[in-house]
């Protein structure tokens, strides 16, 4: 199988300056894994890469979409593995980067995603319902869907229920995938204790501030229309709503944007841990060069 090299971990842990300095070591390119660093524009409150960061290693899925298109899963997964063909026609070593587990999972495992016809009239009745109503359909035709999906996240629920009532329901069809990876990936999980993870994270985001964070938000989302967009559901960006709405001071934004971002970090840590058969590192630690050049010589 073609090897494959995924560093993952939580946001803010360090994983862009890792991923570039082992593919120039390892004679890789690196592929962005981060569902908002597609976006053009949106390069502060995303923590894009910069283009000295990079040191001139290949980036791929950064700044490839518009931010007033919508981007999902399925479109990742495709986009995902023609980078990983690219780079592997070179000769060189795909690094897949992010935090965003789902994105990565399936891009790096047998997942599926059928095209369906919609049911127009089956998807307007279900957006007239309460999130309370749809929860409780979900959860007495595939309850174990449920496990995966928070009883507010209404657009979730929705896609579940879609997926149901096209014939097998989600769990079903899930269980008939037998969720092997498709490569030979060597998953690099970076780790911190948890306060000076935090201490990164909440410096990085004033950083943020500091660098113009507001300016852009401002520039991109002032409209209420964009607020629907699925750019603007990104931590960073969606706490500028209650500032729009004259609810929030910008100090109230920023603290929310720190707490957000601790909170996801716990559930990236989470989520890896249970999905993947992760080797956990600090970014420090002088055996990760190590241990990967053993794996590619495996």
């Amino acid at each position: 199988m073609d090897k494959v090299l995924a560093i993952v971990g939580p946001t803010g842990v360090g994983k862009t300056k890792c991923s570039i300095a082992l593919a120039k070591l390892f004679n890789g390119e690196i592929i962005s894994a981060d569902s908002m660093q597609v976006y053009r524009h949106m390069d502060i409150g995303t923590a894009k890469v910069t283009e000295e960061e990079k040191g001139g290693v290949p980036h791929y899925l950064v700044d490839v979409q518009d931010y007033s298109e919508p981007y999902n899963v399925k479109i990742f997964q495709e986009r995902c593995r023609q980078a990983i063909q690219t780079i592997q026609a070179k000769g060189k070593l795909p690094i897949i980067c992010g935090g965003t587990g789902l994105y990565l999972k399936a891009a790096l495992y047998d997942y599926v995603f059928e095209d369906e016809p919609e049911d127009q009239a089956f998807t307007e009745s279900l957006k007239a319902q309460s999130t309370e109503d749809l929860y409780a359909q979900l959860k007495a035709i595939d309850p174990q869907s449920l496990e995966k999906i928070h009883p507010n996240n209404r657009k979730r629920i929705i896609r579940a229920l879609q997926i149901a009532h096209n014939g097998l329901n989600k769990s079903q069809r899930e269980a008939q995938q037998e969720h092997k990876p498709l490569y030979d990936v060597y998953f690099l999980g970076l780790t911190l204790d948890r306060d000076a993870l935090h201490e990164k994270i909440n410096a990085r985001v004033d950083q943020m501030f500091a660098d113009g964070l507001v300016q852009e938000v401002e520039t991109l989302f002032t409209n209420p229309e964009t607020w629907n967009y699925t750019s603007f559901q990104g931590i960073g960006y969606k706490e500028f709503k209650s500032y729009f709405l004259n609810e929030a001071s910008l100090e109230q934004v920023k603290e929310k944007i720190k707490t957000n971002s601790r909170r996801y970090a716990k559930r990236q840590y989470t989520w890896f841990k249970n999905q993947m058969d992760v080797h956990w590192f600090t970014y420090t630690d002088a055996a990760i060069e190590n241990e990967i050049k053993r794996w590619l010589e495996q």
